[in-house]
């Protein structure tokens, strides 16, 4: 009995010996599975939802009703940072003037002891020092929801009491470096011991005397007076010109990503940012500049015609300038030329591979030697569509470079400009109305929760009467809202049509673009600046959250 316990015991101890080292590897097994997931794994989009689930949202057909969460993308200055958009190197760092710089900038002065010839019978002396201190201290009183930046010295304005002064900003709601231009003219009052106050202040733009000259192109001015046509204009702070690429060699060392043209074109705006994003992710990872077709087709749902409309120039729409800073890319029509020049000027070849389907992955690229990867997309729709490279395995490698693009200054320029005529100090209401309001069957109240009684007696409720009210909305018939005018001080995209009229610096510069001819302010347009004016509102009231219980996608969606 001795020998057969002394013969278990090890057999008992070794089975549980070997049960316990098979438990721990599967253990040490599953951490590093897991391990090797997380390190690998990266969110595909900057809004972490399922790539399938996003490109269902960029590329839905809409109609061009007015929506300010679909028919016009939130770009790289409206997206929350979710650690993938860098802040750019090239983002200038200005301090913002804030009470402390000022309070600083005051000492200064005091220590100086600085000699005043003011009188207090005669005219300001607008380049004392103490004049721009008392004018900085105004506006941060005043003018709460933007970043002052910088500020050019006081100049006489109309009056002996009045000082014109220009100064750069920013709005505290858009997440780009970009800045923005104001000048006005200021009354100020002298009080004892030469001190200065603001007593008064015009509105955007007044300070006339302040304003930097701009640089104007050589067309001759045709006729005089009201109505005629103002010279082309430059805007010296927007570069959008095209990067060239250099001699042979240069040519020849570069490494580029080329789409061909798919059925993306002519689709709508989202449907084409979210494939244009999807190259310019690939080119990033392959480490390769990519080959950017600037010319866009708009698509019919933005047009009057209700027809699809060719030949829409990039800029028009979206910064060129921050897009060629964060980004390695160049102009298809140049790339062509010297691909086609030096193609032929030697009897070796320029190395190109010819990439057929999209379900060639980008990582079974990314060891190609070739000097051009050229991705055509011949197949039918939706085998034609770019965004297709990044669907499956290829999400978790390619990011979309939201950060990339931004919106064109010069449609920005214009809600800055809407925005400041108001002071920054307005609220807004987003009146969907257009064929929603007509089709009862998926919104049966809409029509009735936007008439004018509705929305007044809705308003009453969350705007106080008499303020600044923007009315961002796809109705047609301008006069709609004028019941709201017995209570609010209303303002439509279409009272600042001067602002891309042929006079406008809007209407001079994207002429320029389109080699001197005239630029029509679109559907895609509009809605753009509809967008951003109402974003800049302090109280904003919504169609399908405030104003009706119908569901934004129709019945039963919500």
């Amino acid at each position: 009995m001795k020998e057969d316990s002394n013969l278990t015991e090890p057999i008992g101890q070794n089975l549980i010996k070997v049960i316990s080292n098979v438990c721990f590897s599967v253990f040490v097994f599953a951490v590093l599975i897991v391990t090797v997931i997380a390190i690998t794994y990266q969110p595909p989009d900057p809004w972490l939802e399922s790539s399938p689930a996003l490109t269902k949202l960029f590329t839905q057909f809409h109609n061009a009703t007015f929506q300010n969460d679909n028919s016009v993308l939130k770009t790289g200055e409206d997206l929350p940072d979710f650690g993938i958009a860098e802040t750019p190197a090239v983002a200038p760092a200005v301090m913002p003037i804030t009470e402390a710089v000022i309070e600083e900038k005051e000492e200064r002065v005091t220590n100086m002891s600085l000699k005043s010839d003011c009188d207090l019978a005669g005219p300001v002396n607008c380049s004392d020092p103490r004049v721009l201190i008392a004018v900085e201290r105004f506006n941060l009183r005043f003018f709460k929801a933007i970043v002052f930046l910088e500020y050019q010295t006081p100049v006489r304005g109309s009056a002996p009491n009045e000082c014109d002064v220009s100064w750069r900003f920013r709005n505290k709601k858009e997440k780009s470096w970009r800045k923005y231009r104001d000048f006005r003219r200021f009354r100020i009052g002298v009080g004892e011991n030469c001190t200065y106050r603001v007593t008064g202040a015009n509105g955007w733009h007044s300070g006339v005397n302040a304003r930097r000259q701009r640089s104007r192109g050589n067309a001759t001015r045709s006729g005089g007076g009201i109505g005629r046509i103002a010279p082309p204009v430059r805007d010296e702070e927007i570069n959008d010109t095209i990067p060239l690429l250099g001699s042979e060699m240069t040519f020849r060392k570069g490494k580029y990503l080329y789409y061909s043209r798919g059925g993306d074109y002519c689709k709508g705006m989202n449907h084409f940012l979210w494939s244009f994003l999807c190259g310019l992710g690939e080119a990033q990872y392959l480490n390769r500049t990519f080959v950017m077709d600037l010319s866009i087709c708009l698509a019919a749902t933005y047009n009057p015609s209700n027809k699809d409309e060719e030949g829409k120039d990039f800029r028009y729409y979206f910064d060129f300038e921050h897009l060629k800073e964060v980004a390695s890319i160049v102009e298809e029509g140049e790339f062509l030329r010297d691909w086609k020049k030096w193609d032929h000027s030697r009897k070796r070849k320029v190395p190109v591979r010819k990439v057929a389907t999209y379900k060639v992955t980008p990582m079974q690229l990314s060891k190609d030697r070739s000097t051009i990867i050229w991705r055509q997309f011949d197949a039918p729709e939706p085998e034609n569509y770019w965004y297709r490279v990044c669907e499956g395995q290829a999400a978790k490698y390619i990011q979309r470079p939201w950060h990339a693009l931004w919106k064109s200054k010069r449609l920005m320029n214009i809600v800055t400009e809407i925005s400041g005529r108001m002071d920054w100090d307005f609220d807004a209401v987003h009146v969907v109305r257009g064929e929603k309001a007509q089709n009862k069957e998926l919104w049966p109240h809409l029509d009735s929760d936007t008439s004018p009684d509705a929305l007044l007696a809705k308003l009453k409720e969350m705007v106080h009467p008499w303020r600044n009210l923007y009315i961002a909305t796809n109705e047609p018939f301008y006069n709609y809202f004028d019941k709201l005018r017995s209570q609010y001080k209303v303002h439509l995209l279409d009272d600042y049509k001067e602002l891309w009229g042929n006079t406008s610096d809007w209407y001079n510069e994207t002429r320029l673009l389109n080699r001197g001819r005239p630029v029509e302010f679109d559907g895609y347009m509009r809605v753009a600046v509809d967008t951003e004016v109402l974003y800049r509102a302090k109280t904003r009231v919504e169609t399908f959250y405030n104003l009706t219980k119908d569901c934004k996608d129709g019945i039963n969606t919500c």
